[in-house]
């Protein structure tokens, strides 16, 4: 038995099976006789069993052992209902107060928007924390703590560091002949409201949704009620790369597994999870770093549009408080030079890094809680390629100035992982819940945002917040 492959032998016997009555593991693919895995309790015992924390999908019950099953995911989902409606209802009583107290119209829905898309900033990096953690917990690399914080640093640093992915969706989304102040707050609120809904409804029971394809439709939706050209050729990028990233990120995951398995096929477990174990810190703190910059840009790209919609960048904003250079410094963090460039202003930048960061922490506290339940065993040097082809992938988008969804991609970098062992190894379920998140989610939302705006038109109410 070589390092990486399974050979056809029971696990649990070491007897060779046939084909008859023998039931594969459906993560490994490792083959059992029946037998041996009712003894086993319906579970594989190999050491080298590729199920991971990635399935989108939560493991099935095993009713002879009960206290095996994770906690569903709908199990608190009433409470969460009551909190996500009682907040929406605090936020929509506070702005009606402000409004009443005489504060303009227009900053209202500047800050509704600024806190509408932190919020969904902070629900995104809660509900991918995993993806860059999950492996060096398995493999006890890292502790949970150590990785939690290794994980929120290096997404904050990621969020920094890269703007060009909030750029385009602030400048590009719409045709170039529409100005910045064409795309009124309203439509950009009633998008943002979409896709956040659309994103926290799909996570409360449990349904695996991409909330970047969540954001493009709500935008889209509005875009097209409200008579906004769109941008064609910036869409169609988009829609390539739905499509090139995940498929390259598995090509390249198998690839990258076929070599690896030449390479190393004659070198000692051991010895091999000892080196992996150190270059899995590595890939999954370029993973977190990938997420960082590619998702927590999504939000800044919102906010600066509706800061350009509101004529932000057309006023010269200056600040006058304590020493000059105190002043100096408070004034480049707000951001507006009275140019009229279009730019991510400093503080939608750190507080967008920021949100992202808290949310990929407090979310990884609820990873942790579920450790126990969710992750089997997973090899350092799966964990390391699945990590690495993922954050690559990711990286080479970012730098285009294009979102994608980061949870597709590393999904589909495992499923490369899986096929290079064999096609039985890997759980198919999983690229089904990809396409069709790439089939529903956009139109869903597109037509939710659609709907919402409607409203909004109908009764008048965007006339009257302008």
């Amino acid at each position: 038995m070589t390092a990486i492959d399974i050979e056809d032998a029971c696990p649990t016997c070491k007897v060779p099976v046939g084909q008859d009555n023998t039931i594969p593991c459906p993560h490994c693919g490792a083959l059992y006789h029946k037998s041996c895995w009712q003894a086993n309790g319906n579970k594989c015992i190999a050491e080298q069993c590729t199920g991971t924390v990635w399935d989108l999908l939560p493991t099935q019950e095993d009713p002879e052992n009960p206290e095996t099953v994770p906690p569903p995911l709908v199990r608190s989902s009433f409470n969460g209902w009551v909190i996500g409606i009682s907040i929406a209802l605090f936020l929509v009583g506070v702005a009606s107060l402000a409004i009443a107290l005489g504060v303009p119209h227009k900053l209202v829905l500047i800050i509704g928007v600024v806190v509408c898309a932190l919020a969904f900033d902070y629900v995104n990096g809660m509900h991918d924390a995993g993806n860059a953690i999950a492996t060096v917990i398995s493999t006890r690399v890292l502790t949970p703590a150590t990785a939690l914080i290794m994980a929120a640093v290096l997404n904050l640093a990621g969020a920094l560091i890269h703007t060009g992915v909030a750029k385009s969706i602030a400048m590009k989304f719409a045709a170039h002949s529409v100005t910045p102040t064409e795309i009124t707050l309203p439509m950009i609120l009633c998008g943002l409201i979409g896709a956040s809904s659309w994103s926290y409804i799909t996570a409360r029971i449990g349904l695996p949704v991409s909330t970047s394809h969540s954001l493009f439709g709500g935008l889209i939706g509005v875009f097209l009620v409200a008579h906004i050209p769109l941008n064609d050729s910036y869409l169609g990028q988009l829609a390539l790369f739905m499509v090139v990233a995940p498929v390259s990120a598995f090509i390249v995951g198998w690839l990258l597994m076929v070599i690896l398995n030449a390479i190393f096929r004659n070198v000692a477990p051991y010895k091999l999870n000892k080196h992996f174990r150190v270059w899995q810190v590595f890939s999954s703190a370029l993973m977190a770093f990938s997420h960082g910059s590619n998702d927590a840009q999504k939000a800044m790209g919102i906010i600066t549009m509706a800061l350009a919609s509101g004529s932000y960048f057309s006023h010269q904003v200056t600040i006058h408080w304590g020493s000059p250079m105190i002043s100096q410094c408070l004034t480049w963090l707000v951001g507006a030079d009275g140019h009229g460039d279009i730019n991510v202003p400093p503080w939608v930048k750190i507080a967008c890094a920021l949100v992202i960061a808290l949310g990929t922490g407090f979310g990884g506290m609820r990873v942790i809680q579920t450790l126990g339940h969710k992750i089997i065993k997973l090899a350092p040097i799966h964990g390391f390629a699945a990590e690495a082809v993922a954050a690559a992938t990711i990286q080479i988008v970012t730098l285009k100035g294009i979102p994608i969804s980061t949870t597709h991609v590393i999904s589909s970098s495992i499923l490369g992982i899986g096929a290079s062992r064999r096609l039985s190894a890997v759980r198919w379920g999983v690229a089904g819940n990809i396409i069709a998140a790439w089939l529903f989610t956009i139109p869903t939302c597109a037509l939710a945002s659609a709907l919402l705006f409607w409203l909004v038109q109908s009764t008048g109410l965007e006339r009257l917040v302008q």
